[in-house]
């Protein structure tokens, strides 16, 4: 038997309560859980990007086991002070990151960005989503995206304010004279301070990590530094808990894509367990129907949501 509560559906024989749209997630977060994974990453690291379809999928499935806190760390923190001599060196070095980075993981990014529009302090980019993030954590997370989105598909210089406002334009529901405003300000500092200060701690040295937190304050974190195959944090949280965890039913690949408005084809192929092929093939038919819109990029596809969600 199962029943619908608001944002969630509960199954009896399961004994969960599962989101109904991605957008739930967000008021999960809220709720107790047995299991905080706490997500390092750098805004601007190719591998850190490189991790969004896993995290996509670990909430698609078993969003009602763990709730996430992300900390911002800046591993390029060289470029925020004149570098000289070094400067085109550290933006070969990025540019060949980058288009590595895509090949090897399948999530687009183009290093073409550093000889275009190469960032001089990314700091600013950084402390703009600490800004975001004083609006509610749904809005500091569809930001997060959206500059993600600006550098690694459009190429756009996310060190800049003009495109860091053109962002926070695109997020429904921010405010976004009221970030403008946050975004010098020493709150967004300070928090930005703290999440330096957490990573200190933590003993994080390397981006992306993750560190997986039980019930047991006495019991320390398992961290997880890099890139690792899905089931292997399905594992990790699975030992935690002790038990086997029960997977949510599938949220449509129609909601899916509504909610984010624009996803990469990996994303697509890892939260829906498709192969490329497949991929195309259900993407192609969303477009025939005039839902979908393809970008095509030099490592791959991204589509962007134009329809009207049927309820």
């Amino acid at each position: 038997m199962t029943a619908k509560e608001g944002n969630f559906v509960c199954y009896d024989n399961l004994g969960i309560c599962c989101p109904v749209e991605p957008a739930s997630f967000y008021i999960m977060e809220r709720e107790k859980k047995p299991v905080e994974i706490y997500v390092f990453i750098d805004p601007l690291c190719p591998e850190c990007w490189s991790l969004e379809p896993v995290i996509k999928k670990l909430q698609m499935e078993y969003s009602n086991y763990f709730k996430i806190t992300t900390f911002l760390g800046n591993e390029m923190r060289s470029l925020n002070s004149p570098c000289g001599k070094q400067y085109k060196s550290i933006v070969e070095e990025m540019a060949k990151s980058y288009n590595e980075t895509a090949c090897r993981t399948g999530m687009p990014c183009d290093g073409d960005v550093w000889y275009e529009n190469a960032m001089t302090t990314p700091y600013s980019a950084i402390l703009a989503i600490k800004a975001s993030e004083l609006q509610g954590k749904a809005i500091g997370s569809k930001y997060l995206r959206r500059v993600r989105e600006a550098l690694f598909l459009h190429k756009k210089n996310i060190a800049s304010e003009d495109v860091l406002i053109s962002c926070a334009e695109k997020v429904e529901g921010m405010d976004v004279g009221e970030f403008a405003k946050d975004l010098h300000s020493e709150v967004a500092k300070k928090a930005l301070h703290g999440d330096s200060k957490t990573t200190k701690e933590m003993d994080v040295d390397a981006l992306p990590t993750m560190i997986f937190f039980g019930e047991d304050v006495d019991e320390p974190g398992l961290k997880v530094q890099g890139l690792y195959d899905y089931n292997v944090y399905v594992s990790i949280i699975s030992d935690i808990l002790g038990k086997e965890l029960q997977k949510c039913p599938p949220v449509s690949l129609e909601h899916f894509v509504s909610f984010y408005s624009l996803v990469a084809e990996k994303e697509i192929s890892v939260v829906f367990d498709m192969d490329a092929e497949q991929v195309k093939k259900e993407m192609k038919k969303m477009q025939l129907k005039q839902q979908v819109k393809e970008i095509r990029t030099k490592h791959g596809s991204f589509w962007r949501y134009t329809g009207e969600l049927n309820e």
